[in-house]
């Protein structure tokens, strides 16, 4: 039996919603598997489209848990999707990131208006001298470094001791470290931060139970990330990673491979014990326009195809979403197991990618921002027919959704129109 039909979880017992969740879960396992299901499936990825959809501002779906709730249960119930996103863990983030004093994202109330989305602050949180520390010491750098650069809440673990070396007497001599002032404030924070996100993951937790008790299972159970990505979008910074790949290309080199190995034993850890093992991937960093085909095959490819087998060797299922346009890359990124990933393309060509990729993976995706947010119902319902009967009635195993979930201004009868047209030609 293919690993993707893991019960998610050992849930309470349900009993309306079991026949519909299973069936629903069930397209996306033959699709993964490359099987024909027995009729195209549907996804509703959504963030702050449940702004448009529930009348409400930013901030109240950031910051009112059971709001945001109510409004993505509404959504899910009408449309009726047969997998759906964390819709909780996407938008409801505001009291955990005010905890933890977040400095990574700009969000409602916090440097953005309250009826914006948050915005992500590219900026060199890693210096180009501190690769060795990194590489040396990951969980060191992380704790005496990254972490209080990243969140108020960690400041004071500067004065943390050094951690590698303690042994024997040296062990007692410094616990001395967590007496400070400074470290102890840190550790009060960071404990009452973990409270609040104890509440926001068990909101997460409680949407989902109820969801699978009305029949509908959830897209993913953890997300992963590229090590490129990674170091490129957390640590370096778009500018200091485009000049490290000219004047520090060994050391980049040794950090992926290196990054590969801990953010699998994470992906692992999360992705199991949530229960769903599908690991959504956003790629920020593979498009054609944003290296050149050499540099993809030398830089980002390698580790990232190590981390998806490690991934898969562990019973995952990678669920790439690439970005943007990766149509120069389809013959390269072939290269995995047929029947154990499912490839989410943004605006790459579908019919294209079904063409390269038809017989290795499972394909998501992918109506056009720009059609979703300002074309008619009717062009939505010519969109889906488009992909349904060039990709999936040829053959594909394509999971429709909008390219990268719903765009935020997208209106709800385009919404409706590509849940209907969905249905109408999925046969």
């Amino acid at each position: 039996m293919s690993t993707l039909a893991t019960t998610p979880r050992a849930e309470p017992v349900v009993t309306d919603g079991t026949a519909q969740y299973d069936a629903r879960w069930q397209r996306i396992v033959d699709c993964v598997a490359l099987k024909r299901p027995d009729r195209m499936p549907v996804a509703l990825y959504a963030t702050f489209w449940l702004c448009r959809y529930g009348g409400v501002s930013h901030r109240t779906l950031m910051y009112d848990y059971e709001r945001t709730r109510e409004i993505a249960e509404r959504a899910i119930v009408e449309f009726e999707p047969d997998v759906y996103s964390p819709m909780i863990l996407g938008t409801a983030q505001g009291p955990s990131l005010e905890a933890i004093g977040y400095k990574q994202l700009q969000w409602p109330g916090h440097g953005v208006g309250e009826d914006q989305p948050f915005q992500y602050l590219d900026r060199e949180y890693m210096t180009a001298d501190e690769y060795d520390d990194f590489l040396f010491d990951p969980t060191g750098y992380y704790l005496h470094t990254y972490l209080p650069r990243v969140a108020s809440a960690f400041e004071g673990f500067e004065q943390l001791p050094i951690f590698p070396g303690l042994h024997y007497t040296r062990l007692v001599a410094a616990m001395r470290s967590f007496g400070r002032p400074a470290v102890r404030t840190a550790l009060d924070r960071v404990t009452k931060a973990a409270e609040e996100i104890d509440r926001y993951v068990r909101h997460h937790v409680d949407f989902t139970d109820r969801m699978r008790s009305l029949g509908y299972p959830c897209t993913n159970g953890t997300t992963g990330i590229a090590p490129y990505d990674f170091i490129a979008d957390y640590f370096r910074g778009a500018r200091g990673m485009m000049t490290d790949l000219y004047r520090r290309k060994d050391k980049l080199l040794e950090l992926l491979d290196k990054a590969a190995v801990f953010l699998l034993k994470q992906v692992v850890a999360t992705g199991r014990s949530s229960g769903n093992p599908v690991v959504f991937i956003p790629v920020h960093w593979a498009p054609d326009a944003f290296m050149s085909d050499k540099q993809f095959r030398e830089f980002w490819w390698p580790s990232f195809r190590k981390l998806m087998i490690g991934m898969i060797d562990a019973g995952l299922v990678p669920m790439p979403l690439w970005e943007a346009d990766c149509t120069r890359r389809l013959e390269i990124i072939r290269d995995v197991p047929p029947g154990k990933c499912i490839y989410w393309f943004e605006r790459t060509d579908m019919v294209r990618a079904f063409e390269v990729l038809g017989d290795v993976a499972a394909l998501r995706g992918n109506l056009s921002p720009s059609l979703m947010t300002t074309g008619t119902p009717q062009e939505v319902d010519a969109a889906v027919r488009h992909l349904a009967e060039n990709v999936f009635h040829k053959g594909g195993r394509l999971i429709l959704d909008a390219a990268f979930g719903l765009p935020d201004e997208t209106p709800v009868a385009n919404v409706r129109a590509m849940f209907d047209a969905a249905r109408r030609y999925a046969g």
